[in-house]
């Protein structure tokens, strides 16, 4: 493994040898320059990486990693840099080995629903590129118009619709990776099933430590013949949080069901102004339904018989396209919409069985008056997927460190009433202290071994994901800037 705080390494003949493989204009060195890439959504932690590189090709990738490998030069992959856990937080003197010029679609296969991408193409390209023949991709985080497919890969993202086909993993089909040590390999294939490990499935949310892909085989759906939305607006979260459970329970999956406080609603209204949510509300949510027209119709009256038996004060329905779009504009933008209430916000990502969801959302109030923060929740309440958005000023002296410990005791408590750290943002370096809260010793041993396969070196990331002596030797909820190895706060 390396140490590369002490390691003194001699630049000039290096960046010599990454222009020779992706030229002078793919190597960014000016230390302006490299502003761009001191950080990626969670913007809390700076560290300002020594190189960037800019890679197009598969082979370029790999000769770039070779670069690193021969010198122990630790590196860093990083897309559209719009992850929330600082998963591509660059580390001292490293390589930031950076995708988005990686953007073409390879290949659309229709007859066997498939679509072959580079990672750095956006998310919601995929679907723009066969939604004319009537496809579309599956996975769609908030940040869709902006994150790549790369970085959806690495972080095992989710979103909206994610609660009837699932996360990202779910929709790989294939790979090609450049591992640590520049070599070019090939899992999963375009079928469904295959025989052996499965080396696909443990790539998708590896957060960039056993490799980087450079070519994507994703499975894409045809669109229902029928699509409708929801809007049920609530006096109480809590409500609207059963109306959640008692839709689930009555044997009905929608492909997606979301939660918005009565901060969150009305900060995206004063961004967005959908002129949809009810500002007086305590608490929207909205459910969409897809499948065979008579599905929908049914399953869209018992829908909201729930919610009024539940208390919903109105409910508002949406077939058409550019209505169903609408509804769903507002809480696309709720993380924007958050920069509107207050300086800066601090967001978490945990998951929680739905049967706990009243408990909890009224254990983080309790934790929000503890702390003195307000906290907007806004989540994926189908499958339990907690977004709580912590409200701060970054330049108030000490802010931060309290607002990570409260993050810290909302993680804590996912896991307590048996849910997880993480549901799509990953652990990056933001939550890798929390890690024991979740598993045992000889569980993150045992996933140790697996990144030691493939990264012998620990040059792939280092410092992501679990925790180090330093790191986590003191107690989780007093995390500090010691704990994140060369960090600069803002």
């Amino acid at each position: 493994m390396i140490t590369q705080e002490k390691q003194q390494i001699n630049w000039q003949p290096i960046i010599k040898q990454f222009e020779d493989v992706v030229g002078k204009n793919g190597v960014v060195q000016r230390r302006e320059e490299l502003l761009t890439y001191e950080c990626d959504g969670l913007t809390s932690y700076r560290q300002r990486p020594a190189l960037v590189v800019l890679p197009r090709t598969t082979e370029q990738v790999a000769e770039a990693v070779k670069i690193c490998d021969r010198n122990q030069i630790p590196w860093v992959a990083r897309g559209a840099g719009t992850g929330l856990s600082g998963g591509a937080l660059p580390v001292e003197n490293c390589v930031l080995i950076v995708t988005a010029l990686m953007k073409k679609i390879l290949e659309i296969d229709l007859e066997n629903q498939r679509v072959v991408v580079q990672p750095g193409v956006i998310n919601n390209w995929v679907t723009q590129a066969v939604s004319g023949a009537g496809f579309y991709y599956a996975p769609d985080p908030s940040s869709q118009i902006v994150c790549s497919i790369g970085g959806n890969v690495a972080e095992n993202s989710g979103g909206v619709h994610c609660l009837k086909y699932g996360v990202t993993t779910n929709h790989v089909l294939g790979l090609k990776l450049v591992l640590p040590d520049g070599s070019i390999v090939d899992v999963g294939s375009s079928v469904p099933e295959m025989p052996g490990y499965d080396l696909t499935g443990l790539f998708v949310g590896s957060e960039g430590t056993l490799g980087i892909a450079t070519e994507i085989t994703l499975r894409i759906l045809k669109t229902a013949e029928s699509i409708c939305v929801l809007l049920a607006d609530f006096t109480n979260i809590e409500a609207a949080g059963a109306s959640v459970s008692d839709i689930i329970g009555s044997g009905i999956i929608p492909a997606g069901m979301e939660i918005m406080d009565n901060l969150s609603i009305n900060a995206v209204e004063d961004v967005v102004a959908t002129g949809c949510y009810p500002r007086d509300a305590a608490a929207i949510l909205l459910v969409e339904v897809d499948g065979l027209e008579v599905e929908v119709a049914a399953n869209k009256k018992r829908i909201a018989e729930i919610c009024t038996k539940n208390g919903a004060r109105s409910i508002t329905t949406a077939n058409d396209l550019e209505t169903r779009l609408k509804l769903w504009k507002g809480r696309k933008a709720a993380f924007a919409a958050a920069g509107h209430m207050s300086p800066d916000y601090y967001v978490q990502d945990g998951v929680i069985p739905r049967t706990q969801l009243s408990f909890v959302l009224q254990e983080i109030e309790a934790l929000s008056k503890k702390y003195g923060y307000l906290i907007a929740n806004v989540f994926h309440a189908g499958d339990g997927n907690l977004h709580p958005l912590i409200l701060y000023d970054n330049s108030v002296p000490g802010a931060l460190e309290k607002v990570e410990e409260l993050g810290g005791d909302i993680l804590k408590l996912c896991v307590k009433v048996g849910g997880s750290l993480s549901g799509e943002h990953g652990i990056g370096a933001d939550k890798k202290c929390y890690m024991p809260e979740m598993f045992t010793e000889t569980d993150l041993e045992t996933m140790q071994w697996v990144r030691q396969v493939f990264n012998p070196k620990g040059l792939a990331n280092p410092g992501k994901i679990f925790p180090t002596p330093r790191t986590c030797g003191e107690a989780a909820n007093a995390q500090s800037a010691k704990q994140f190895e060369s960090v600069e706060r803002f």
